[in-house]
């Protein structure tokens, strides 16, 4: 491992009347750090999308679009898994800004050099890279939350972070179109302006890159504190103990997260998770111009809806999965996917010109299908020691991004192309009732009894 990504060692401890304010401090600090930088993942993880109606233009079929754009997921799904395991033993302060800025440089590559969006291969390739480096934006967060956040807030806290998926990735869009008017013509091309999709949002990412290294710490003992649980007295175990000392790969991946029975559960419901996701928006702008009439500026608009939409919804989520179910996270994860299956078949039906009804039904599927997302997240951070959180996390995106969202653009692509949108939305509406059923057979699993018993 570079020693540039090691982990930060502990130092002598504070003063005991510095640390109470030294920690408040601190956690909002590193908070505010991992959330403005998962943010700024987002503002270059799907521009592509955007800009799948521009290159359709140019002469790429959906089948061709969908190929390449299955790319980023192919690659993500595989790097959050590899670098969760590298992020476990590493330094977030340094890891998490790394991959946002090569992120941000494949991006910016794309948009300035038009070899770069010359063939379906090459824009293959270059999202493979884009997708690789998007892996080392969850896991150092992972890594943040349960160092700083003790087990019986850390849901509430990890609901309030995982908004920030909803934050960077509506804000993108206004960022595109907005790069989009500002680039046109900036590689010669005066009749499109897809270039600037991605260069915008990529500069904007750069800057909040340097932003989070200045704000993230390691842990509370690299800064001379208390592990949080001696902090706020708060242990996931009667023993009290607080899983320290740092795993070896063996350890985290043996030990802690490939034998465990539950971690497999949520590990496959997110990939119908992820298909229904992105199957949605990722083929919103594309679906919303050939059938429903939409303009780049209102499929804009309404990516943008989607998007936020999810950020009231995953703090619904989060609220009813503590207090209504107690800390069981498959009830609320049941509820909020049988709205989306809803939602998906009113999207399907509404017939064109109603284009008010087609809003609605991006807000609600973008409002309940965020939470499920979340509480994935967070059943695999509950259900192993903290020093394997990472790779928990990282197994549940790998069958995610590779089960669900790989499907949701290489296989909707085709899919559409052959038979029509209408077999397209028969596979979300499948997928739709298989994650549901998936989180009923985990009905009455808490988190943190599992963590107990560890």
């Amino acid at each position: 491992m570079l020693k540039l990504f090691k982990p930060a060692p502990p130092i002598d401890r504070l003063p005991d009347e510095q640390i109470d304010s030294e920690y408040k401090k601190l956690r909002l600090q590193v908070f505010l750090g991992i959330f403005i930088g998962y943010a700024a993942y987002y503002l270059i993880r799907k521009n592509f999308s955007l800009a799948m109606p521009y290159l359709i233009e140019e002469g790429f079929t959906k089948s061709e679009l969908g190929f390449a754009l299955s790319a980023i997921s192919i690659s993500y799904g595989i790097s959050k898994f590899v670098m969760a395991i590298f992020s476990d033993r590493s330094n977030p302060r340094m890891f998490l800004p790394a991959g946002l800025i090569l992120s941000a440089l494949i991006s910016l590559l794309m948009g300035v050099v038009p070899y770069f969006t010359s063939s379906v291969t090459i824009m293959f390739v270059m999202l493979f890279l884009n997708g690789w480096f998007q892996g080392m934006g969850w896991p150092p967060s992972g890594r943040v939350l349960v160092h700083w956040f003790s087990v019986s807030e850390r849901g509430n806290k990890t609901a309030i972070w995982n908004v920030a998926h909803n934050v960077g990735g509506g804000l993108m869009a206004p960022l595109a179109v907005a790069g989009a008017a500002m680039f046109t013509g900036l590689t010669g091309n005066t009749s499109s302006g897809y270039e600037g999709v991605f260069t915008l949002p990529a500069l904007v990412a750069i800057v909040f890159a340097f932003i989070t290294y200045f704000l993230i710490r390691d842990t509370p003992q690299s800064v001379g504190l208390p592990p949080i649980e001696e902090y706020r007295n708060d242990y996931p175990n009667k023993e009290k103990k607080t899983f320290e000392t740092e795993f070896s790969t063996k350890e985290i991946l043996f030990k802690y997260v490939l034998n465990n029975k539950w971690v497999w559960a949520i590990a496959i419901a997110n990939i119908f998770v992820y298909f229904v996701r992105y199957g949605v928006l990722d083929w919103a702008p594309t679906y919303l111009s050939e059938e429903k009439g939409f303009d780049m500026n209102k499929s804009s608009v309404a990516y943008f809806l989607y998007e936020w939409a999810g950020i009231p919804g995953t703090l619904l989520c989060g609220w009813l999965s503590d207090k209504l179910f107690k800390g069981r996270r498959g009830p609320a994860g049941f509820v909020f996917m049988l709205g989306v299956l809803i939602a998906v078949l009113v999207y399907w039906f509404n017939p064109p010109g109603n284009s008010v009804v087609d809003m609605i039904c991006l807000i609600a599927i973008g409002f309940l299908i965020y939470g499920p997302v979340m509480l994935i997240g967070l059943q695999a951070l509950d259900f192993v020691p903290k020093k394997a959180a990472g790779t928990a996390a990282g197994l549940t995106g790998l069958f995610g991004y590779l089960g669900g969202t790989v499907t949701a653009n290489a296989l909707m692509g085709v899919i559409v192309d052959a038979s029509g949108w209408d077999a397209g939305f028969m596979l979300l509406t499948g997928s739709c009732a298989l994650a549901a059923l998936v989180f009923a057979l985990t009905w009455n699993v808490r988190g943190q009894e599992v963590v107990k018993n560890h």
